[in-house]
């Protein structure tokens, strides 16, 4: 059932052929001898016309849907205004308050037990604790309403987690129930200082986008990490980039490469109050945090769904695929076929051609059935 309705909003989804053709573009008559050389004659046409799609079907994952507005007539207006007061005005300086005294006490303890405390195996455990404490500040700032669904993670060897990525908050979130270790993208400033400084002690690895080197480097760490029974848990976003959690985008095949069991997460986001996607070409994440603590609430379920295996016979990126529809499923998200880090560079022209002949094809098809 959830495999049907997930191939119709599919369908839906598709673009509409003739929203690209003028209205005086299709033949009254039926057409003698067309071929799709004539169509292909016409490439600057169809080459925009596949521009058009690839932006339509690739860039909506990436688009924030601004709230409808509702203080549009002379008795809500008020109400709006006073809400604005009071989240503003009374809510954003209480949380970050809360956000301030969270860190003294964080960093007031986590800095002597890192420094100070000798035994290995009691200084992780504290630092996990405390990384824990810290993140369920950061979910108190934002008035979070998180919902767990399913079985506690547990720490064993030959396990990773992966999950749909909306924000750095996803981090966050799952954080503060498990103290996973994560592979992340590094970022400057404030977030890189805390890479650096606090999350290595939870075992995080990082990358660089940008350096094909690092992925080989990336790659050992990962085997070597999931097969310590001491070590936290390892958790993956295999989409590598922030989707508005409404679509997922392709799944990187290098956490299914690790022959260990697949745990799936599903993050699901209410957009009641406020929209938690993080789009970062657009806004840092200390405004983004800004943006979650002058909101009513963050609301969010989190789903941890059966571990799976790789079957017989089964290649990484079917296994990937298989794991996807499960967190789709689940999450009530929407599946296209594209690489999320598509989003860093623009497509390529091979990308566009293929668009370009499967839209020539349909519009043939299209004008010899008329």
């Amino acid at each position: 059932m959830a495999s049907s309705s997930v191939a119709a909003d599919m369908e839906l989804d598709r673009p509409n052929l003739e929203d690209y053709l003028p209205s005086d573009s299709l033949p009254q008559e039926s057409p003698r001898n067309l071929h799709l050389r004539d169509l292909l004659d016409i490439s600057p046409v169809l080459t925009e016309a596949a521009g058009a799609i690839v932006d339509d079907s690739f860039t909506r994952c990436f688009k924030s849907n601004s709230p409808e507005p509702w203080n549009w007539n002379i008795y809500l207006f008020p109400l709006w205004c006073l809400g604005v007061v009071i989240r503003y005005g009374i809510l954003f300086p209480l949380r970050s308050l809360t956000l301030l005294v969270g860190w003294i006490v964080f960093f007031a303890a986590f800095f002597p037990v890192h420094f100070l405390l000798k035994g290995e195996k009691l200084r992780s455990k504290i630092e996990r604790k405390l990384v824990e404490m810290m993140c369920s500040v950061f979910v108190a700032s934002w008035t979070g309403v998180i919902k767990y669904h399913g079985p506690r993670p547990s720490t064993r060897p030959r396990q990773v987690f992966v999950a749909n990525h909306t924000s750095m908050i996803d981090f966050i979130i799952l954080e503060q129930m498990t103290a996973f270790a994560v592979i992340m993208q590094k970022h400057p400033g404030w977030v890189g200082f805390i890479q650096k400084t606090i999350l290595e002690s939870v075992g995080c690895i990082w990358f660089n986008r940008n350096d094909l080197k690092d992925r080989e480097v990336v790659a050992k760490k990962l085997r070597d990490h999931v097969q310590h029974p001491e070590n936290n848990p390892l958790l993956i976003f295999p989409e590598g980039t922030c989707v508005n959690n409404q679509y997922t985008v392709m799944f990187k095949k290098g956490a299914f490469e690790l022959g260990c069991a697949v745990c799936p997460i599903a993050i699901k986001y209410n957009k009641i109050f406020v929209d938690a996607f993080w789009n970062s070409k657009k806004q840092s994440f200390t405004m983004h945090l800004v943006r979650l603590m002058t909101s009513w609430a963050v609301v969010c379920d989190v789903w941890y769904l059966e571990p799976q295996y790789l079957k017989d016979g089964e290649t990484a990126i079917q296994f990937a695929e298989r794991v996807r529809d499960m967190i789709v499923a689940r999450a009530g998200l929407k599946k296209v076929p594209w690489d999320g880090y598509l989003k860093y560079n623009r497509p390529s022209p091979k990308h566009t051609e293929e668009k370009q002949r499967i839209f020539a094809e349909s519009v043939l098809r299209r004008l010899e059935e008329s």
